[in-house]
């Protein structure tokens, strides 16, 4: 038997699904299309920082009722989440001020 070979070129996915009778098929993928396209590793980084930012939050929030330091565990998980997320920061700067962290240059 021979061998198939196809000679043009294949058309993106969005390409593929985006136009059929001039409708658009699938719009979700072409947004996700366009989003993988730009940049692939800020969308991972995003998404591997809220994993591990929420389970450390999480497991602080356990801490809570199971023996352990939860008052150092949460700051942590949310220092993780503000790291890409403005309102885990804005709660970390809540939490800061209310606490009133000292430092040792205010004690000197």
């Amino acid at each position: 038997m021979g061998k198939i070979t196809y000679r043009g070129s294949f058309p993106s996915t969005a390409e593929a699904v985006s136009f059929v009778g001039g409708h658009s098929l699938l719009p979700g993928l072409q947004v996700l299309s366009r989003i993988l396209q730009k940049k692939p590793y800020k969308i991972v980084r995003k998404v591997v920082i809220a994993v591990l930012g929420i389970s450390v939050l999480l497991i602080g929030a356990a801490m809570i009722l199971l023996p352990g330091p939860a008052i150092v565990v949460i700051p942590v998980g949310l220092a993780i989440l503000a790291t890409e997320f403005a309102w885990a920061k804005s709660i970390l700067r809540k939490l800061k001020e209310s606490i009133g962290w000292k430092t040792t240059s205010n004690l000197v």
